[in-house]
């Protein structure tokens, strides 16, 4: 009599192949340091995928930057300064005109 033997699905399936990719670069002792220590309440390590959660948030900080959609939705180009920013213009147009005063 043949049993199929299933494989559980792993909760966390993205974390877990990050979290495998940490231990390759750092050791595993340090990341089960992290992971203990985000476990028991520190904000040393924290996760969370498909409604599962493990370890500790950071505390939230009102002392932040909060970026508007003129910087969030920007693709530097090679080049670019940022100048372009909240000027309507896209880096290539920026670009252009900067070069053509600079021409002036």
């Amino acid at each position: 009599m043949d049993v199929r033997v299933r494989r559980p699905v792993h909760p966390m399936p993205e974390m877990a192949a990050f979290i495998a990719e940490l231990r390759s670069a750092f050791g595993d002792k340090a990341i089960d340091d992290a992971v203990s220590r985000g476990k028991s309440g520190e904000p040393a390590f924290y996760a969370c995928e498909n409604g599962t959660a493990v370890g500790t948030a950071s505390p939230a900080n009102d002392n932040v930057w909060h970026v508007s959609a003129d910087i969030r939705d920007r693709h530097y180009c090679p080049g670019c300064d940022g100048g372009c920013v909240g000027q309507g213009l896209g880096c290539k147009e920026w670009l252009q005109r900067k070069a053509d005063k600079e021409k002036a």
